[in-house]
């Protein structure tokens, strides 16, 4: 028979899902896939459990319901003094992922180079590919994760479309810096290419750091995608609501990329997302301390039981050198024992690199309850304290 694309049948299972059915196998504590384990905001719950009741159940406007596109445009004013046009720059997408791919889409013709910055979110590459882009790696590292604008410069040409770019990163979680962005905004424009920003942990930032779009930066909000998502900000990943900011020129052929991929998201999780958009600033703040609490908490225990723990400046994730407790295979192996064994899942970092030479770290999510990270740290401290 004939075969199937060889960039999707060649794909492994995500590291994510991987990782989460071997704690589940083993009955080990999650801190692999990043997804928080509380029920997200009450009032947002109830939101769109009434509006699943009071109906419609029929198709929303393919672009979003309009209040939640408003609600879109009023917070990059609110939060970032952007000015955005709610009717031509704002489309709603089932998930930061579809507004991803919606974009890249939409905006990459065969033979495109694409730069992007590992270590990466694991659907980047398969979809630039997909899309017939080629993509130009660019490489941050522990434990510094300092981007060579050197190195980020030979990656950009004539051919360069665009860059795909996360801040905060995951799994680095490193704030790129004023110097860093600046130095992105300027290629683009030298290039006259297109920035596509994934932001979906731009509320989750600590110890006074802030996010800045690079939309904001003088000349891009002309080459700017900028992504959310609902479900990180309000903690509901199932939900699987996010938002595109975008010049009108390129939010044109991205809707059409997105008219095919979903069409359109559930009603009444928009409904709920428009309440949450519009709460007071004590959530938005209240987030990151709230996570700030339990990033110290984890890196306490982590440090008590031997670990050396990389900086982590925003999201939910901390990243740990593994040689630091005495450990001289690589991170798979690293994770398949401390899964089997000490009873916690991590995830291995060589699953966010092309290259299988950044093997000795691990990635964990810190977006659980208190309880559960102590319980966590501490089967990993008597594992090791007796290895």
């Amino acid at each position: 028979m004939k075969p199937a694309s060889t960039i999707f049948s060649n794909a492994q299972v995500t590291v994510f899902e991987t990782m989460s059915r071997l704690a589940m196998e083993t009955g080990a504590i999650n801190l692999g896939q990043g997804f928080p384990d509380d029920l997200g905001p009450e009032n947002l719950r109830e939101r769109a459990a009434q509006a699943v009741v009071e109906g419609p159940s029929q198709y929303p406007p393919m672009m979003g319901l309009p209040e939640l596109r408003q609600a879109v445009a009023a917070h990059n004013k609110r939060f970032y003094d952007l000015d955005i046009d709610w009717q031509t720059e704002v489309m709603i997408t089932s998930g930061a992922t579809e507004a991803l791919t919606d974009c890249l889409l939409a905006l990459i013709n065969p033979g495109d180079e694409v730069v992007l910055i590992e270590p990466l979110y694991d659907c980047y590459l398969p979809m630039v590919r997909r899309a017939g882009g080629i993509p130009k790696l660019v490489r941050i590292a522990p434990p510094g994760w300092d981007l060579d604008i050197q190195a980020l410069t030979d990656a950009f040409s004539d051919r360069t479309k665009l860059i795909l770019f996360n801040s905060p990163h995951n799994p680095a979680a490193k704030v790129f810096s004023d110097d860093e962005l600046q130095a992105i905004a300027d290629l683009v424009i030298r290039h006259d290419a297109y920035a596509v920003c994934d932001e979906v942990y731009e509320h989750i930032t600590f110890d006074g750091k802030t996010h800045k779009p690079l939309m904001t930066y003088p000349g891009m909000k002309e080459r700017t995608v900028r992504i959310g998502s609902a479900g990180k900000t309000f903690s509901m990943t199932a939900w699987k609501v996010g938002y595109l900011t975008a010049p009108a020129h390129l939010l044109a052929p991205i809707s059409k990329a997105h008219q095919y991929v979903t069409f359109t998201t559930p009603r009444n999780l928009q409904s709920a997302v428009t309440l949450g958009l519009s709460q007071n600033d004590a959530y938005f703040t209240g987030l990151a301390a709230d996570l700030q609490v339990k990033r110290d908490l984890i890196a306490a225990g982590l440090e008590d039981a031997g670990f050396a723990v990389m900086p982590t400046e925003g999201t939910y994730f901390m990243s740990v050198d593994i040689r630091s407790v005495g450990f001289d295979g690589d991170d798979v192996a690293f994770c398949e024992m401390i899964a089997r064994q000490a009873g916690v899942a991590g995830i291995p970092l060589s699953a966010f690199y092309q290259e299988a030479d950044v093997n000795h770290f691990v990635r964990f999510c810190f977006s659980k309850q208190q309880a559960v990270l102590e319980a966590a740290t501490g089967k990993l401290k008597a594992f090791f304290a007796g290895v």
